[in-house]
């Protein structure tokens, strides 16, 4: 069965490198389409859905690099990345032509604005063909992580638990149900397709030791879902649960002190920052509202009114 995505195609054995047209626009994403020798699942990898989170995005390139059609059975489309514009803007978080966050727009609209178009045309040219999505992300430039997985919840039986499945093969500590609907892989999973979103790396920085385990933890998944052969990789962790996370806003904007890191436990009550004015007088305090581990936290001085300082859940 031929491969086509836009303008691309792949035919059986066959792998093919190019740039993907997002509708009438003049905005290009590189894609690769890996056709395999044998028939099997067709598995979509994105990276850079938000621009700066580059571990994710080098795996991606990467992982286009190195998977070749004979080492698959099934079909592979990989974006790398999705956000080409503002991946070269250097823009944390949005498409800069319109300033929007493009996970934020799913499923996208065709008349929208480029965000809009940006992911419609992943759910009309990419997703509608998957069996597997693989969304890649990490702490965006201003977010301190600690590596983690999130699966689809809004989804069918099925999907849920095949999407839970894969992301127990992932090198990480924690792992976590969504109960969001927004997103492209909460979309997908809308849709039936199991999906996950994994988080490396942080900082607005990469190397290549992240690099090669987020790499690691890909391969694992396609072995895991039949699309490679092999064994799998031996990991260090194996995700156990997180619930009820808490994503924790600014009530105020100034200067933002955190009194704890990516990947720390905490007690109910142990104080999470606080938030001051230019002279260090204190504006909000925050606090743990149960005992539970720190996935991610704004590493900037400055916090905005209702941006986001720490994310925290529990076992």
């Amino acid at each position: 069965m031929t491969l086509k995505v836009g303008a691309l195609s792949a035919e059986k054995g066959e792998k093919t490198q190019g740039f993907v047209r997002v509708m009438d626009t003049n905005t290009m994403i590189p894609v690769t389409l890996i056709n395999g020798s044998e028939e099997g699942k067709t598995i979509l990898i994105t990276g850079g859905v938000h621009s700066c989170e580059y571990p994710g995005i080098q795996t991606a390139i990467e992982l286009a690099k190195e998977i070749q059609p004979q080492d698959i059975k099934g079909r592979l489309m990989i974006c790398h990345p999705l956000n080409k514009s503002g991946f070269e803007a250097r823009r944390p978080g949005i498409v800069p032509e319109d300033e929007k966050n493009l996970n934020r727009v799913f499923p996208g609209d065709q008349e929208g604005t480029l965000t809009d178009k940006i992911a419609y045309t992943l759910v009309t040219e990419f997703q509608k063909q998957a069996d597997f999505y693989i969304d890649m992300h990490g702490g965006e430039m201003y977010e301190q992580l600690t590596p983690y997985v999130y699966y689809v919840g809004n989804s069918t039986p099925e999907a849920c638990e095949r999407a839970r499945n894969a992301a127990s093969v992932i090198d990480c500590k924690y792992m976590v149900r969504s109960q969001a609907t927004t997103g492209a892989y909460n979309y997908a999973g809308l849709q039936g397709i199991p999906s996950i979103l994994m988080e490396r790396g942080c900082n607005g920085i990469w190397d290549q030791e992240t690099v090669n385990l987020y790499k690691k933890d890909v391969y694992n998944i396609l072995i895991h879902l039949g699309l490679m052969k092999g064994t799998m990789t031996e990991t260090q962790y194996k995700p156990e649960d997180l619930v009820d996370l808490i994503y924790l806003n600014s009530k105020v904007a100034g200067c933002w002190y955190p009194s704890v890191n990516a990947g720390d436990a905490v007690k109910k009550g142990e104080k999470l920052g606080e938030v001051r004015d230019y002279f260090s007088n204190p504006l909000a305090t925050y606090y743990a509202e149960y005992d539970g581990i720190i996935l991610y936290r704004t590493s900037t001085l400055w916090v905005d009114k209702d941006g986001g300082i720490v994310c925290y859940g529990k076992f």
